[in-house]
C-alpha cells in the first residue's frame, strides 16, 4: 500500500521566516506546528519538508549549517513527538532548477523515495510557488497559509495550521 504525507514548507509555515533563517538561535516554531505533525502522525500521514534554500546558492550560509539547522528541527519535532520523516531541500537560486519550487522536483523525489500516493497528500505552503509545486506533483489537497487574498490555486487558505488539522 503505498504511503501518504504532510508536506510542510519550512521558512514560513514550520519557522518564522526571519529571512534566510540558518542558526538554532534564529529558529523559531510557527504556533500550531507541532500539533499539527502530531495528529498528521495519528493519522498515518509522514511529515515531509520540502524547502527551497537559496541562501546556499547565494553563499549567505553553507550546506553544512542547513544540516545542523535541520537536525535541530527534527530534535525539536521529535522531542514533541512529532517526527519529521524526512527534509528534501533545493540549494539553487536558478529558477528553472526541477527541484526549486515551484517546479515539482522536491515533491517527486519524495514520492518515489517513500511510494507515496500523491493523490492522497496534502502540502501546506506560505507562498503560491508552494502550491504550484504541491499542484504540478499531483499533490491532493494543498493549503495557503496565509492571511492575504491574493488569487490561489490552493484548495483553502489558512489563517492558522489548526485550520489544516480538520482536513487530515
Amino acid at each position: 500500500m503505498a504511503s501518504k504525507a504532510l508536506f510542510l514548507d519550512r521558512d514560513g509555515v514550520v519557522n518564522v521566516d526571519g529571512g534566510y533563517v540558518h542558526r538554532s538561535e534564529d529558529f523559531l516554531l510557527v504556533p500550531g506546528i507541532l500539533e499539527l505533525c502530531r495528529k498528521a502522525r495519528e493519522k498515518g500521514y509522514l511529515v515531509i519538508v520540502v524547502t527551497n534554500q537559496s541562501g546556499i546558492g547565494r553563499g549567505m550560509f553553507t550546506e553544512e549549517d542547513f544540516t545542523r539547522l535541520t537536525e535541530h528541527m527534527k530534535g525539536a519535532f521529535s522531542a514533541a513527538g512529532a517526527e519529521v520523516t524526512d527534509v528534501f531541500h533545493c540549494p539553487s537560486v536558478d529558477d528553472g532548477h526541477p527541484d526549486r519550487k515551484p517546479n515539482p522536483g522536491l515533491f517527486l523525489k519524495a514520492a518515489a523515495a517513500y511510494g507515496l500516493d500523491m493523490a492522497a497528500c496534502i502540502s501546506v505552503g506560505d507562498r503560491e510557488r508552494d502550491i504550484q509545486a504541491a499542484f504540478a506533483a499531483g499533490v491532493g489537497r494543498n493549503f495557503l497559509f496565509s492571511c492575504g487574498d491574493a488569487p490561489t490555486g490552493a484548495t483553502a487558505r489558512v489563517k492558522t495550521l489548526d485550520e489544516v488539522t480538520a482536513w487530515l
